[in-house]
């Protein structure tokens, strides 16, 4: 990965190496239940866990977006985040950097205005709500760009690719260029793994991650326990950290500059370990 900055809050956060950010899930139907916390308590512990583990981000979701699941209402996601966005920052402190999972404009907006967020992370990419890249370049946060199509409730249905590659790049170009007509300087792109892809397509899109590069953004990988593991080995997502450690080592290879994980404390002795052998 080339070294890169992100704004956070006027601040300018330097990355010289791959980052981790640890997934904490407010939801109580989150594909892996080990990723789900619902108490404060238990929140506020977890968040200092994974800080404590090594993870340089935290990113907090309170509405899944499983394949075939039905989305949580805005008032519901609204209530998590509510509540749990206070509790992480007050259990982690001013400097740790948290970034909220919503595909949602009005929730974006007030988990930066009034929860502390730093980070807006869209698996939609801007399709889902059309006010959210006005929203985000008026907050002036970064902004995550994920690839999908479709909804989660719909997207598996929507895997026909001419070439899996060069359709994301031309998928996410547009996008894009939307946000950096805004004046979005940060983003962080993200090619979906899971999201609209089948299998095969996920690890094609993988092997080729250095074709993303083009995009001259930081590229963040999110694969932790998810189907294109345990759907190839046959295993349960309970099962699949081993499986998640190696395609991690094999992303950084590929450019990956940030991780996103449900297993801090592994994926920060992944890119340990890399980054020992890049010396």
């Amino acid at each position: 990965m080339k070294p890169y900055s992100l704004n956070i809050r006027g601040r300018l956060v330097e990355f010289d190496r791959p980052a981790i950010m640890g997934i904490v899930n407010i939801t109580p139907d989150s594909f892996y239940s080990g990723s789900r916390v619902m108490d404060p308590a238990d929140i506020a512990a977890r968040a200092r866990a994974m800080v404590s583990a090594g993870a340089d981000m935290l990113d907090i979701g309170a509405c899944s977006t499983r394949p075939g699941s039905p989305s949580a209402t805005e008032a519901e996601e609204m209530e998590r985040l509510g509540m749990a966005l206070p509790v992480i920052r007050q259990a982690v402190g001013p400097d740790v950097i948290i970034s909220v999972d919503t595909f949602r404009a009005s929730v974006a907006r007030r988990c930066v205005a009034e929860w502390g967020a730093d980070i807006i992370n869209d698996i939609s990419g801007g399709a889902i709500d059309p006010d959210m890249f006005a929203t985000v370049a008026e907050l002036r946060v970064p902004y995550i760009l994920m690839h999908m199509r479709g909804t989660p409730a719909t997207m598996q249905s929507m895997t026909d690719y001419t070439d899996v590659t060069a359709d994301v790049i031309a998928e996410l170009s547009r996008p894009l260029a939307r946000l950096e007509k805004l004046g979005v300087c940060d983003v962080i792109v993200d090619p979906g793994f899971g999201f609209a892809k089948t299998l095969d397509q996920n690890y094609e899109l993988m092997r080729n991650l250095p074709a993303l590069e083009i995009f001259g953004r930081p590229l963040l990988v999110g694969i932790s326990r998810k189907s294109m593991l345990t759907r190839l080995l046959g295993i349960d997502a309970s099962e699949a950290l081993p499986a998640t450690c190696v395609l991690n080592a094999f992303a950084l290879e590929r450019g990956a500059a940030i991780l996103r994980v449900h297993d801090v404390a592994e994926a920060r002795q992944t890119v340990e370990i890399y980054s020992h052998l890049s010396i």
